[in-house]
């Protein structure tokens, strides 16, 4: 497996899941699909055990069309549906509980709250933390809890699963020793991983071209940044994505981060409906293969309210495009 199970205890989850009479799942806001598969995955599993189900995210308010093909989506609810009470609260993929946005105040109304991540960063906001920073997503956490649980994956299960373990590795560019075992596992039982990837990795309407460039127009070099690391960074603003999916919006780091000069990139994403609220993706990376060198972001992006993994992070922040951006260079240093 992929996960550290001697560091991750899963007998108290196991224990409260299988007791549960009611239970919510919450994946955080702008969802991608290793949090979404990660809920749908989870939301079968309880389903075929007769527990009655919800998942739920707080924003956007629809499910990015990439991961509308995930089977499971019937159990997604629109926030004003998820319950103040339940027996038991999932949060998957979550950091910390900001995360989850307006339906953080769900935490309270649950008898026994979960938290199954991966994110080094985690606060351990649950009653019960399920967080192994060594897994490459949190849907091989789950995995992992479904093999101790003795909960078979079937194929619609196993759909879930790899959505978030080919999007989260890049598709499997960022891997573990254990990562393809995994991929065989859920791949044997008849899922179409090729289709699976060009849905939610490799399809964007047309509209995504011109988009990319003005973006890309906007991109600047700090080659002394940070000791000389460097930083290349872009921003898009609200203009430019008009008409646009989230998935779109969330692809311009993968090319920023391209960029050979500079050791850490950023994307400042302008808020749809706030003006002066942006939010920030994070990528970095060794100088040579093996070097252990490159910058940790995680630790950049919880200084700025934010979290995530040592190579690729995120967070939240308000105010005019300058400052944001001179923010983040005075962080980095």
């Amino acid at each position: 497996m992929t996960t550290n199970g001697d560091q991750v205890d899963f007998d108290a989850a196991v224990t409260a899941l299988t007791t549960a009479r009611s239970v919510t799942v919450v994946c955080h806001v702008q969802p991608d699909a290793d949090t979404v598969g990660s809920g749908l995955a989870l939301a079968l599993v309880l389903h075929r055990r007769g527990v009655p189900v919800r998942v739920s995210f707080a924003e956007p308010a629809e499910l990015p069309v990439s991961m509308r093909s995930l089977p499971g989506v019937r159990h997604l609810v629109a926030p004003a549906d998820v319950p103040r009470e339940v027996d038991v609260l999932v949060a998957v993929d979550c950091g910390s509980a900001g995360r989850l946005g307006t339906l953080a105040d769900r935490l309270d109304g649950a008898a026994t709250t979960i938290v199954v991540d991966h994110h080094r960063s985690n606060t351990g906001f649950g009653s019960i933390n399920l967080v192994d920073p060594d897994a490459e997503s949190t849907t091989s956490v789950l995995a992992r809890l479904f093999e101790v649980w003795g909960e078979p994956v079937d194929r619609d299960i196993a759909h879930c699963l790899y959505a978030g373990l080919v999007t989260d590795t890049g598709s499997f560019r960022w891997v573990r020793p254990g990562t393809h075992q995994l991929a065989e596992r859920l791949l044997s039982t008849g899922i179409d991983g090729a289709e699976i990837t060009r849905t939610l990795m490799d399809t964007h309407p047309f509209g995504w071209l011109p988009m990319l460039s003005r973006v890309l127009g906007t991109a600047r070099l700090e080659p002394r940044a940070h000791g000389g690391i460097g930083v290349v960074y872009a921003l898009v603003r609200r203009e430019d994505v008009e008409g646009l999916r989230s998935e779109e919006i969330e692809s311009v780091i993968d090319i920023v981060r391209t960029t050979s000069e500079a050791g850490v990139a950023a994307v400042f994403k302008q808020s749809r409906v706030v003006d002066d609220r942006w939010t920030v993706s994070l990528r970095s990376r060794d100088s040579v293969p093996g070097a252990a060198d490159g910058v940790d972001v995680s630790a950049v992006a919880t200084s700025l309210g934010g979290g995530g993994h040592r190579f690729a992070a995120g967070y939240t922040t308000h105010g005019r495009a300058e400052d944001v951006v001179a923010a983040l260079l005075t962080a980095l240093g």
